[in-house]
């Protein structure tokens, strides 16, 4: 069967990759066998990738919230737009969460002019400036004009002193975050130039997925126990990721949840990161 990705590619329907895709949200084997075989009931030729994750999505959420919440990760990512400030918050949450010291939205002297830094990185006295690449339309990509752009900010930069953590540091190694993905000329030129890569599926083994998956980093856009301006009043409170709100649910209060409505949320948010 032909289906229609978000793209507008035409390809051929794999039930083995929804499959997957649906056992990492954590349901079991028997589960998502069911889904699976109500999905492919509802099917028809042409039917459209996004047609299809709402119907997992769904049947999902009436196995269990956090399943869905889980599922729901790429799109929960692009939600932390539109303009990417709390998507720059998110990737210094990242960092933080590997040991690393963190500070946002710093402005620099370079050689030539000034620039305005998403996120600056230090770890074991190496200093990292991080440039985060939001995408808000599922299919778009980080080509080789991005690297090349940020090259030459980092070149500005790296070889001169800047009050950052101590009053003389120096950015020594630069990071590109991106919410999707990079082209495969991106890649190539950054490896070539020494410029370190993350995105939705890069590096293979170590990319936003497997990040979140592994240390429980979900943005509390994936609750879906709250409605999406529910969600906004959080991250405006700088609460950002769903763990932050098991450690102090005081804010589910601020935002005006009922007793039973924080009950809830705070039940998905601990399946979701696996708290016990």
């Amino acid at each position: 069967m032909k289906i229609i990705k978000h793209s507008g590619d035409i390809v051929e329907f794999s039930s083995e990759k929804l499959k997957k895709s649906l056992l990492k949200s954590g349901a079991n084997t028997g589960t998502v066998d069911e889904i699976l075989e109500t999905i492919k009931k509802q099917m028809y030729e042409g039917i459209s990738t996004k047609q299809i994750y709402k119907m997992a999505f769904s049947l999902l959420k009436k196995t269990a919230n956090a399943h869905a919440a889980r599922y729901n990760l790429r799109e929960a990512i692009r939600l932390l737009g539109p303009a990417g400030f709390f998507f720059e918050r998110y990737v210094a949450r990242l960092f933080a969460s590997e040991h690393y010291t963190t500070i946002i939205n710093l402005t620099l002297l370079g050689k030539c002019v000034s620039h305005e830094i998403d996120v600056l990185v230090k770890k074991n006295e190496v200093i990292a400036m991080v440039e985060c690449k939001y995408h808000a339309g599922r299919e778009a990509a980080s080509d080789v004009k991005v690297p090349l752009y940020i090259l030459s900010r980092f070149n500005d930069l790296k070889d001169k002193k800047h009050p950052i953590f101590n009053v003389k540091d120096i950015v020594s190694s630069c990071w590109i975050v991106t919410n999707n993905r990079f082209t495969s000329d991106a890649i190539k030129f950054a490896k070539c130039s020494g410029l370190k890569l993350l995105s939705w599926n890069y590096p293979e083994d170590n990319n936003l997925k497997t990040k979140n998956d592994t240390n429980a980093l979900y943005p509390v856009t994936c609750l879906t126990t709250l409605s999406l301006s529910e969600k906004d009043k959080l991250l405006i409170l700088d609460v950002i990721l769903v763990k932050e709100i098991i450690n102090n649910s005081d804010c589910l209060n601020r935002i005006g949840l009922s007793p039973n409505r924080i009950k809830n949320v705070l039940k998905e948010a601990s399946e979701l990161c696996r708290y016990i």
